[in-house]
């Protein structure tokens, strides 16, 4: 059966990369639901008629997740045609502020278990496969007060960038995709609302917009997929300047 897996599915993009990644990907037969609230993976599963649906309520952070993951691709020995690792997490704040947990989780999340996934589904994915990496502006330049955010998502657009050299002769696709600020929980759980200038008078982008641009770019095997003009001139100009301007020009 051809198979999609999604991280980080009860949430924000989440939601909608299950919703939308039918009509890129028709061929998806199954969807395997991946976050830590069960309650939420469920009302989504009830909600994708189209599809059939595998809820698995894991938590990313903990090791015996990814021990459960492996023995349920031992055991179903799914073809995997689509990965998402949307999983990931951020909080506002100075490395030295605040609980030691908080930095520690964006990198087990953002960066230690999108390796631990895709490590793990690699083996279950042909060629014409492909894996969609979610990353961040954040990534083009470190962020002050999101300075582990940020380099935790630089990790990710990196990896993203091997991986898809790495897999080329697979016929296999890595895409990373760069949005900027979202109104979704993100900005809530991470401190954001409320408490950033430079938040407040950045363009905001439509998650609904994104994920249908990521999806068509993960489809046609694209390295990277930064929505909005606006992003992919901070982009080219993050690559010219010096970064410690980028730093002072960037900070939040």
């Amino acid at each position: 059966m051809k198979t999609a897996i999604l991280t980080g599915a009860s949430s924000g993009l989440g939601i909608q990369f299950a919703r939308q990644l039918k009509r890129v990907f028709p061929e998806v037969e199954e969807l395997w639901l991946i976050a830590r609230r069960q309650d939420r993976l469920e009302a989504l599963a009830a909600e994708l008629t189209d599809l059939k649906t595998v809820v698995l309520p894991l938590d990313l952070c903990r090791e015996e997740s990814f021990a459960a993951l492996r023995e349920k691709l031992a055991a179903e020995q799914p073809e995997v045609v689509l990965l998402l690792n949307n999983a990931g997490c951020g909080y506002l704040g100075n490395v030295g502020d605040g609980p030691l947990e908080r930095q520690t989780t964006m990198i087990d999340l953002n960066v230690r278990a999108l390796t631990a996934i895709t490590h793990l589904v690699l083996p279950y994915m042909k060629a014409g496969s492909h894996i969609l990496n979610t990353s961040s502006i954040a990534s083009f330049c470190a962020n002050a007060k999101l300075n582990t955010y940020s380099a935790t998502k630089a990790y990710v657009s990196s990896f993203t960038r091997g991986l898809s050299y790495e897999l080329r002769n697979r016929g296999v696709s890595a895409t990373a995709v760069c949005p900027g600020p979202m109104q979704t929980e993100f900005l809530d759980v991470a401190g954001i609302t409320g408490k950033s200038k430079t938040f407040q008078t950045l363009p905001y982008c439509d998650p609904e917009q994104v994920v249908a641009g990521a999806l068509r770019a993960a489809k046609r095997g694209r390295t990277f997929y930064t929505p909005k003009g606006f992003y992919k001139f901070y982009r080219f100009v993050a690559k010219i300047l010096p970064m410690k301007w980028m730093i002072k020009a960037a900070r939040t």
